[in-house]
């Protein structure tokens, strides 16, 4: 699904609960809360935040407009998705899809996503141990990978990536090229790091300029585009 694909699809269903709220008696103005232990069939709010709390199991979609949905550990969910707020999962969760227009994503260690993660503004965090099935995207935002796995593509425009601790990404790491009159000439350049042990086992494809630093012990498939691995700043620490 494409980004703005999902936007649409993101404002025009949860929007929605404006509509069905008086009938199904969605939340629309009031927090949710999930408690501990619990089974659920799925939350839903639109000025509201959701919380779950440790080892409950969702049988169903966290929604809300205007809110953030923080979910505790060990967690058993379907879908995750807000427009404006973070969606942030604990340690052990395991889930489908995972999005936001304008939020962080955070997912704990040990986190299990069969699907995709994507946000249009915001960061992205995988904590070590976690596994993401699909692909992994935003616009705006630093991307950190902790000694995760994506089993599809990485993509960004103009955010950072950080690919640490013996992360892989089984497809491409796409920097993909701005587009629209609102991207000026002289914006910086995405700073993309491939850490010790970490591998890109597709290519490194940049659509734009950046700045590639790619550790001694990294592999990568290949680099394309406006850089080349020729061009990549090597490193031997832990950092550049």
């Amino acid at each position: 699904m494409s980004r703005i694909s999902l936007l649409r699809t993101l404002i025009y269903s949860l929007a929605g609960l404006l509509i069905l709220a008086p009938a199904y008696g969605f939340n629309v103005n009031k927090s949710v809360r999930i408690d501990a232990d619990s089974t659920v069939d799925g939350a839903s709010s639109v000025n509201g935040s959701i919380s779950v709390g440790d080892n409950a199991i969702v049988n169903g979609t966290l929604d809300t407009v205007n809110g953030s949905i923080r979910v505790g550990d060990n967690v058993h969910l379907e879908d995750a998705d807000t427009v404006n707020g973070a969606v942030r999962l604990g340690d052990g969760v395991i889930a489908d899809d995972i999005s936001s227009v304008n939020g962080t994503i955070e997912i704990g260690a040990g986190g299990i996503i069969s699907g995709e993660i994507s946000v249009v503004n915001g960061r992205i965090y995988l904590g070590t141990g976690s596994a993401v099935a699909g692909d992994v995207s935003n616009v705006n935002g630093e991307i950190q990978v902790d000694g995760s796995e994506i089993g599809g593509n990485l993509s960004t425009v103009t955010g950072d990536v950080l690919l640490m601790e013996n992360s892989v990404v089984r497809g491409d790491l796409i920097i993909e090229e701005p587009k629209g009159w609102n991207w000026g000439r002289d914006r910086r350049k995405p700073k993309i790091v491939i850490g010790p042990g970490s591998s890109v086992v597709g290519v490194i494809r940049a659509e734009q300029e950046i700045e590639l630093f790619i550790s001694d012990s990294a592999e990568v498939g290949g680099v394309s585009g406006e850089a080349s691995m020729e061009q990549a700043i090597r490193f031997s620490g832990t950092h550049p």
